[in-house]
């Protein structure tokens, strides 16, 4: 799907670090050298996340801002991630300390991928999330509309269940990218219980198509 790009996968979502369940990593553990921190490896993608650290999947993270920057701080500067051609970074929703920790700690962030649902309410907060970005000169990719309509897992007909167009209006009016939209498939939920990749397991269907476009329009901006 990268194209035999070297990518790294940094998940900050410090609180709710999701990561490891979902590629089929938990129980992992890191390990190091002399030149620091080596991440989990997968297929080829080199992983980091504090769920590695944790003793149990139950264990809570109980960190305010200067040990959530420190930690972030760690795992940028002392996992040795090796020659990479892109770092994708996964933060929580919102203008909380772990974005505002990784746009200060990486002057040369290429950009942000923004991702709403279709709702209003959903919408509002995106858009605070955006001018988040504006503010601190990030450059925003573009915006992903998740949960857009209901993909029929037998005959793939794609039925509007919640408000239609919600992502694509606020990109329009934020006057950032907007570069897919991606159907509810209840395999999606499914394959990252299970820690596989949905676009290998369902890799005919609407949304996992909607995956590789989505990709592709970023990554060739």
């Amino acid at each position: 799907m990268m194209s035999g790009r070297r990518v790294g996968l940094l998940d900050v979502d410090l609180h709710g670090p999701s990561v490891p369940t979902m590629l089929g990593l938990e129980g992992r553990r890191l390990a190091g050298d002399e030149d620091g921190m080596l991440p989990v490896q997968i297929g080829g993608l080199n992983v980091m996340s504090v769920g590695f650290l944790l003793e149990s999947a139950d264990s809570p993270v109980v960190w305010r801002g200067p040990l959530k920057m420190g930690a972030i701080r760690q795992f940028i500067e002392e996992v040795n991630w090796g020659d990479l051609d892109l770092l994708v970074i996964d933060v929580p929703p919102g203008t909380g300390d772990e974005p505002l920790s990784i746009c200060q700690l990486i002057s040369d962030l290429d950009g942000a991928v923004i991702v709403t649902t279709p709702q209003k309410v959903a919408a509002v907060d995106v858009r605070k999330s955006i001018s988040f970005c504006k503010e601190l000169g990030v450059r925003v990719l573009g915006v992903v509309e998740n949960m857009s309509g209901f993909a029929c897992p037998k005959c793939g007909e794609v039925t509007q269940i919640l408000r239609e167009g919600g992502g694509r209006k606020m990109a329009e009016e934020m006057h950032v990218p907007f570069v897919g939209s991606i159907p509810i498939d209840p395999m999606i939920a499914v394959s990252g219980d299970e820690g596989k990749a949905f676009v290998e397991m369902k890799e005919g269907s609407p949304a996992a198509q909607a995956f590789r476009d989505i990709v592709a329009a970023i990554i060739t901006q």
